[in-house]
């Protein structure tokens, strides 16, 4: 390299964030804002004004979408249309509840349960179309199954966003945010599972670990659709005191954020498995050439189950203060209390093992499948076994 180009390259400097933000983001933010502003209004004129600490979550949240909007851009293309969607949903609505037995829009594709249908089947279309992808080759295919988990997705917030608005339909002191029982947290996991992989398959360019994500996210659909008709869990229930509360809006996301990372990473480990035994007993076979390469899927889980931690770590923490607002303590050794501890625990080791004695490769993959076990014990398991302070949704 000449001197003239060294000092060429010595002299540039590459421009900050902010600087690299562009009108378009701008005009994202701007957007963003003012459906913060509409929200705020809108909850006053259906009888349901925000006090300052639901405030604080709803600015908490547009900071948040402002800035993934900023990082990721298709997560702009998304709100938009589930927000032209909901919208149009809920003007269908009017006033009227029963509107959905008669509208034809509502009654087949944007009522809660409507649109949860729609997740249901796009999702685990998704997992079909991958798969044959995978196993065919076909390019065709793959994006096939990317579009309708991107469909799957979009349907998924859509019912959440029409059920919150129908609690608060069904009269004074039912309305809530969708995220207190088994039948809507489901929901949230499925979409944020598929969120989650739908960012790094974008990142890396790949979609051939997209059926082995859509294999848990599957079975998280079969779970919903057993659940919806064996207890009639679609409907829109009153809250219980303990969770009329604002620490459920930000507690429960950040809590499912870490389940959806940890079950991604667990579901990576498997291609990862997959791969290792195709290179001892086929190494000529398609199907290794189509899957990812070790080093990449292992990126993946690292980076998983980095961001599952820190949220789930978040979330432990807002939990513990709103136990000490519920419950009069921060901790109390409840059953869900302590194996949230010990799910924290098992990805803290994990995350130990990774970054100060190196481990890679297979033990760390198998661990995520464990851990994968582990966590839906916390979740499923304390509910269908255990009794305690948080047993809500019992199976």
């Amino acid at each position: 390299m000449s001197v003239t180009q060294h000092d060429m390259l010595k002299d540039f400097k590459a421009p900050s964030f902010w600087q690299a933000l562009s009108w378009f983001d701008w005009a994202w933010a701007l957007f963003v804002m003012a459906s913060a502003i509409f929200a705020y209004a809108y909850a006053g004129h259906i009888g349901s004004p925000m006090d300052q600490y639901q405030t604080g979550i709803l600015g908490l949240w547009t900071v948040g979408l402002v800035w993934v909007g900023w990082r990721w851009k298709p997560m702009r293309a998304l709100s938009l249309v589930v927000a032209g969607v909901s919208l149009f949903a809920i003007w269908c609505y009017g006033n009227n509840l029963s509107a959905a037995d008669h509208n034809f829009f509502l009654e087949y594709m944007l009522s809660g349960q409507s649109a949860v249908m729609w997740m249901s089947a796009l999702l685990v279309g998704s997992a079909f179309a991958y798969f044959l992808g995978l196993f065919s080759g076909s390019e065709f295919t793959s994006k096939v199954g990317s579009a309708m988990a991107w469909c799957g997705a979009t349907m998924g917030l859509v019912a959440l966003m029409v059920r919150w608005r129908e609690s608060y339909m069904m009269g004074p002191g039912i309305g809530h945010i969708p995220v207190s029982n088994l039948y809507d947290v489901f929901i949230l996991f499925c979409i944020v599972t598929t969120l989650l992989y739908l960012y790094y398959e974008g990142k890396y360019q790949n979609r051939s670990l997209g059926g082995f994500v859509m294999l848990v996210i599957s079975a998280a659909v079969g779970f919903l659709l057993w659940y919806s008709y064996a207890h009639q869990a679609y409907q829109i229930q009153p809250l219980v005191p303990a969770l009329q509360s604002y620490w459920m809006k930000i507690h429960v996301p950040a809590n499912f954020i870490g389940y959806g990372s940890f079950a991604l990473a667990s579901m990576v480990g498997v291609a990862f498995l997959v791969r290792e035994r195709q290179e001892r007993v086929n190494p000529n076979g398609a199907l290794l050439a189509r899957l990812p390469s070790k080093d990449m899927m292992d990126d993946v889980m690292y980076k998983s189950v980095a961001l599952g931690f820190a949220f789930f770590t978040v979330a432990t923490i807002l939990g513990a203060l709103w136990a000490a607002q519920a419950w009069g303590g921060y901790w109390s050794w409840d059953p869900k209390e302590t194996w949230a501890l010990i799910v924290w625990l098992n990805y803290a080791a994990w995350l130990h093992m990774r970054l100060t004695k190196g481990w890679r490769g297979a033990p760390m993959a198998w661990w995520a499948i464990i851990g994968l076990g582990v966590t839906s014990f916390a979740f499923l398991g304390v509910n269908m076994f255990l009794s305690g302070l948080h047993s809500y949704g019992h199976l």
